[in-house]
């Protein structure tokens, strides 16, 4: 019998990517190099920009027109770069398959589950009808979504993130793929439902013998699930080998920086004597169910059940939960964005005894960061108007050259001034996110909303946006709202933490006491998912 051992199933040499654009070749992947072979999981990790994704989209020609590719790239021998759109249609969905990152971009909001997985089942196999059905409710099954026949005719804004990841993972296997090329695909998830789709890969690729490239900038999950490890940065592999030795004593600098980047450390203490700044109590957001031709009220979804919290100035209240669990409800509530009963005082005064003009007023002392940082800018506005809206909106420091406003704060931030009249999307997702900081730091408030702010983000950024946010709070004296479900951004950053669970408060106490001695099960969950 021979000891040769057996040839990768997907073998990527000398890869060279570049871009056609307005005349210019833009290099984007630099001689890559690495192979996955049958039943092992190869992670290539790097931040955004280093090639991960394009490297990823190459073996079966998914860049469009404008991509320029050179190198090899074999499955099972036979090459794939240049290959005819015959043989590559053959080849993608069947033999190599994708799940990315986001699954509401990827499945048609216009069909049900069944007509989507049945399209792919058709395609490939030319099965349709009850033979299709039969094959697409044990799909469903395999990956775990329960009661699977009831969710047959639903539509993808009906499932939650988590199921939508597994329908994803359900069609990627309908055609029993030898490669499976995960893209980012537990980014958007709760640490649970993160945890649950890892180990479902895990058990799928031992089951099925496929080969898993996995593609991610968290380097938590590569520990978790990679027997090999490729470093990229700028288009190329700086390092790579056995996940345990890359981890235990990784050699390249870059290797050794995404390791710490980590988000460490506490917040500033809270100013002895600090005022109450934002309390609630009962606060309650529940949403009428109408049915009928009258709309009489039928039941209610109770988004947050009753809470009473409290937030001093130079304070953090870090909020965690899953999704739909009335994090960012609650927080829209106090914030007097969304109807609510209960009551909300800010520097002692009732709320609910506001008008709107007055409540307009408050704006500039309630500032909100959201999670896409790209989403919630205008793509038609310089930096530099985007940060200075609110000040002509409030009347702010009118006596002062706002072009000079902008460029403090932009400094404030981390930001060059200089680049004040670029567009967001000539700025990187860190870059981007730091503006959407000075747009609500530039107002002087004195609560900010923080959701998700760093979710989206490589680690290296995470890392710098949190210390960033701390220093303006030592600075300033600001309160935050710190909404997430990444429990180490939210140990680095909270004084105080509130865990909710279906719009209940199910623990909530002093950051420290509550990450090392949780109470309830919930919690325990919770931080046995994050590892």
């Amino acid at each position: 019998m021979s000891n040769t051992p057996k040839a990768p199933l997907l073998n990527v040499k000398d890869l060279r990517v570049s871009f056609r654009q307005d005349g210019k070749i833009t290099p984007a992947v630099r001689g890559v190099s690495f192979s996955v072979g049958r039943g092992e999981t190869v992670a290539l990790v790097g931040e955004s920009g280093s090639g991960k994704s394009v490297s990823a989209l190459s073996t079966v020609s998914l860049l469009g027109d404008s991509a320029i590719v050179e190198g090899s790239v074999t499955y099972d021998g036979t090459e794939m770069v240049g290959a005819s759109k015959k043989h590559l249609m053959r080849v993608r969905g069947n033999d190599i398959s994708f799940i990315f990152q986001e699954p509401m971009t990827s499945l048609n909001p216009l069909h049900t589950i069944e007509r989507q997985l049945e399209e792919s089942l058709a395609l490939h196999q030319g099965l349709t009808g009850k033979a299709a059905r039969v094959r697409i409710l044990e799909l469903m099954d395999k990956v775990g979504i329960r009661d699977a026949e009831s969710r047959l005719n639903a539509y993808p804004h009906q499932l939650s993130g988590g199921q939508r990841q597994r329908v994803m993972i359900a069609m990627a296997l309908a055609n029993k793929p030898d490669i499976l090329i995960a893209d980012e695909p537990t980014t958007a998830l709760d640490v649970t439902i993160q945890a649950q789709i890892l180990d479902l890969l895990a058990e799928l690729k031992e089951s099925e013998g496929m080969g898993l490239l996995f593609i991610t900038h968290d380097l938590g999950i590569v520990r978790r699930i990679a027997d090999r490890v490729c470093v990229m940065k700028d288009g190329e592999i700086v390092e790579e080998g056995p996940a345990a030795e890359i981890f235990a004593a990784p050699t390249h600098p870059y290797t050794q920086k995404l390791l710490a980047a980590e988000p460490s450390g506490t917040p500033p203490p809270v100013p002895q004597g600090a005022e109450e700044l934002v309390a609630t109590r009962d606060l309650k957001v529940w949403f009428p169910i109408q049915r009928g031709l009258l709309k009489r009220t039928v039941g209610h979804v109770k988004a947050v059940n009753p809470v009473t919290v409290s937030v001093r100035a130079g304070e953090t209240l870090g909020i965690v939960g899953e999704s739909g669990s009335g994090k960012t409800t609650l927080a829209l509530a106090i914030m007097r964005l969304i109807g609510s009963e209960g009551q909300v005082t800010f520097q002692g005064q009732d709320l609910r005894k506001w008008s709107t003009r007055d409540l307009r007023k408050l704006r500039k002392d309630m500032q909100i960061v959201f999670q896409d940082p790209f989403g919630s800018l205008s793509p038609r506005m310089t930096c530099a108007q985007i940060i200075a809206e609110g000040l002509a909106i409030h009347k702010v420091d009118q006596h002062r050259d706002t072009r000079e406003l902008v460029a403090e704060v932009m400094r404030e931030v981390g930001l060059d001034p200089a680049a004040m009249d670029r567009y967001p999307h000539e700025f990187s997702g860190g870059q981007r996110q730091r503006i959407a900081i000075a747009r609500a730091m530039v107002l002087r408030p004195k609560l900010v909303v923080l959701d998700e702010p760093t979710s989206a983000l490589d680690m290296t950024v995470q890392v710098q946006i949190v210390e960033l946010l701390r220093d303006l709070q030592a600075r300033y004296g600001l309160a935050y709202l710190f909404i997430s479900h990444d429990l180490n951004v939210v140990r680095a950053m909270s004084h105080s933490v509130l865990v909710m669970n279906q719009g209940d408060v199910v623990e909530a106490g002093p950051a420290d006491s509550l990450f090392r001695n949780p109470q309830q099960d919930y919690t325990r969950r919770l931080l046995a998912a994050a590892g």
